[in-house]
Formats: structure tokens, C-alpha cells, sequence
């Protein structure tokens, strides 16, 4: 991930208003969701839809991260399985890479696998409310 994206996404949100009008209005969403996951948490496929006003289409979450323009620089490493789990086959080159990535944000991944109570965006959300610790 670049500098600048890890600087709070900065350069993601300059780049989502750039995609081509080409590009399907569901995946500006999805982007959209993506790019607004802060640095050091992660979300699942289906909170990512949910956030982009598509309940239940995880898949789709899926299918617009695998079609990301190149162009489009997005932290597509801090998107997990709703287990919390990575979705990348384990051992291949893009699974190490994600795990390096999120590693680098300060994300402990344990056989593959983030706490998500520990690590989501869900945890913020219910410590602001919560006034927890």
C-alpha cells in the first residue's frame, strides 16, 4: 500500500472520483466502502455491502475487488470473509501479500485469520457508543 493511502486514504478518495463513468455505479459503491476503511481495521465482504447500501451482496463485494481497475489504488487487503478469515488461497502469493500488508497496519493474522472483535469496524462503533475504554 502507498504512503498516502496509509495516511488516511487520501489518495484512494482523489482516485474514486476519477473512475470512468465506464465503471458500474455499484462498484463506485463498493469502492467507495473500501477506501474508507481506516488503516490497522478490516470488514467483511458482507459489511463492505452493506456500507455501499447493498445488504446481502457480498458476492458482489467480491466480484468488484476482483475487477478493480488497475488504475484504482484501494486497500483491498483490509476485506476479509465474514469468519474473519482470508479469502485467498492459503500460501499463494496474494494470501502472503495480504497478510504482510495488514501486518504492516499493526492487524495480528493468526493462521490466516483476523479478530474481527478486535480488529473490525464494528469494535470502534461499539466503543464510541458504548463509551467502552
Amino acid at each position: 500500500m502507498l504512503a498516502a493511502n496509509r495516511a488516511a486514504g487520501v489518495r484512494v478518495c482523489l482516485r474514486l472520483s476519477s473512475i470512468r463513468t465506464a465503471v458500474d455505479p455499484r462498484y463506485r459503491r463498493i469502492y467507495a466502502a473500501v477506501a474508507a476503511i481506516p488503516p490497522g481495521r478490516v470488514a467483511s465482504y458482507g459489511e463492505i455491502a452493506a456500507r455501499a447500501g447493498m445488504p446481502g451482496r457480498a458476492r458482489l463485494v467480491g466480484r468488484a475487488l476482483a475487477e478493480t481497475p488497475d488504475d484504482l489504488d484501494l486497500p483491498w487487503h483490509r476485506v476479509l470473509h465474514a469468519d474473519g478469515s482470508i479469502a485467498l488461497p492459503r500460501g499463494s502469493r496474494g494470501f502472503r501479500e495480504q497478510c504482510r500488508r495488514l501486518r504492516r497496519e499493526g492487524v495480528e493474522v493468526r493462521n490466516g485469520r483476523v479478530r474481527l472483535a478486535r480488529f473490525g469496524l464494528r469494535h470502534d462503533l461499539d466503543r464510541e457508543l458504548w463509551h467502552l475504554g
